[in-house]
């Protein structure tokens, strides 16, 4: 039974990977869980976020592939739009019915419905009061409006993708993960693309000299950039759109995404009445995820935190929680080095300390690696691929950046150095696969 009488040990708000990867375990030890989602289950991720982009993203690594062989393999690929969000569906669609398969069998209870707080122990959904000792806030993120006359005649990432018919012109609001990444896709699959940047710099988290050579890249494909656009309007002209941008100028565009960010999920759930802080980044937590109301915690995307608001983090924090409730850790979450990826053609991943960072520090030493002659590089043909590493006094690695066709691969590789603050000794001790992408990226250290 749970404690204190409560129908629940934990409640959670939000059925996404900020919730399922700690719920169905905590479950399985034995506490009674229950899950409060009005959507589908499994978020963003899972339904319209990472597995729909990638597997929309899969054609565009085989196109590029093609070119880099055109020597070799002959004939010219076509890329069928239609078929390509077909796949898509067919590869995400059913993963709501999944991950509800396995929340039931670890006998967590599903309550479908719009969960608001009414004090610190309890959730009244559609009208009917849920009460738990512990209540987790996992409400993730949701695509950022423009504040323009015009707004709602732009669309959002979920629009991209369920596209079934590829306009033959897009308008692209925002370069960061998401303009950036739909801007390759829909390049690649044959749309005239504009991307109407709100700075100066894409990616701003990002290596910029690897961002700005992925820019150049695109803008050789015929993706026009605009950089401190300062979008004013959009406007309807017939069966057209138009944008007003910088000091008057304007285009006409057959369709608009608004990637100009995303913002927390917390209108709605009752904090201000409840006294849960927050801000304009997300909800407040100390070191273990604990709000400002002892009983009810946060976890995922939804959280102010300086990691970032990615899916792998999601899943480390609501594990974490299961583990903080369960009795088997009472420390405060020590977060690991969480590496990030950008799905641009080529690609950019990155891990720990940012070389702009430590520019002019005495304590930290920066090395450039140019990888084209790295044999594993030649073998698939690749034209252009560059490796930053950031080295402490102790010459371990603590930071490493990569743009490349498989710069995803290759930072996973260097992850664990990264993590556990490896040096030459350890990383001598590594016997990676040869051939490989590890092997040729240890030589690199």
């Amino acid at each position: 039974m749970p404690e204190n009488g409560y129908q629940y040990d934990v409640l959670y708000l939000g059925a996404g990977h900020g919730t399922f990867d700690g719920a169905i375990p905590l479950a399985a030890k034995g506490y009674k869980v229950g899950v409060i989602e009005a959507d589908k289950i499994g978020g963003t991720c899972p339904n319209r976020g990472c597995n729909a982009k990638i597997t929309l993203d899969a054609p565009v690594e085989l196109v590029r592939f093609q070119e880099r062989m055109k020597d070799i393999v002959s004939g010219d690929l076509t890329f069928n739009w239609a078929e390509n969000v077909k796949h898509e569906h067919e590869v995400i669609d059913g993963l709501p019915d999944f991950i509800s398969g396995l929340l039931a069998d670890a006998g967590v209870e599903m309550i479908h419905g719009t969960g608001k707080l009414a004090d610190a122990h309890t959730v009244v959904v559609d009208g009917s009061e849920k009460t738990a000792a512990k209540i987790v806030l996992a409400t993730g993120l949701r695509p950022h409006r423009l504040d323009i006359p015009g707004t709602d005649l732009a669309h959002d990432s979920a629009d991209f993708m369920a596209l079934t018919d590829l306009p033959a012109n897009i308008t692209i609001i925002g370069s960061g993960y998401i303009g950036m990444e739909f801007a390759t896709i829909a390049n690649a699959a044959g749309a005239q693309v504009t991307v109407l940047m709100h700075a100066d710099k894409a990616l701003r988290s990002f290596h910029q000299p690897y961002v700005e050579h992925v820019i150049a890249d695109l803008e050789k494909r015929g993706v026009k950039f605009v950089r401190s656009a300062k979008v004013a309007e959009f406007a309807q002209a017939g069966d057209q759109y138009t944008v007003s941008y910088g000091d008057g100028a304007s285009l006409t565009t057959d369709w608009i995404l608004d990637a100009s960010g995303r913002i927390p999920n917390v209108e709605n759930l009752g904090l201000d009445e409840v006294g849960v802080k927050y801000n304009a980044h997300g909800i407040e937590v100390n070191d273990h995820l604990q709000t400002s109301v002892d009983s009810i915690y946060a976890s995922g995307d939804v959280l102010d935190k300086k990691q970032p608001k990615l899916t792998p983090t999601a899943i480390y924090e609501t594990t974490y929680l299961m583990k903080l409730f369960s009795g088997v850790t009472d420390a405060a979450i020590d977060y690991p080095a969480i590496p990030s990826v950008v799905f641009t053609s080529p690609r950019i991943a990155q891990v720990g300390v940012n070389a702009a960072d430590v520019a002019d520090s005495a304590d930290h030493s920066v090395q450039e690696n140019d990888l084209m002659g790295g044999w594993y590089r030649l073998v698939d043909n690749e034209d252009y691929a560059k490796l930053t590493l950031v080295y402490d006094a102790d010459h371990k690695v603590v930071g490493a950046a990569e743009v490349s066709e498989k710069a995803d691969d290759a930072i996973n590789s260097i992850l664990p150095a990264v993590e556990f603050g490896w040096g030459p000794a350890e990383m001598g001790r590594l016997v990676y696969l040869f051939p490989s992408l590890a092997s040729d990226t240890l030589d690199q250290l």
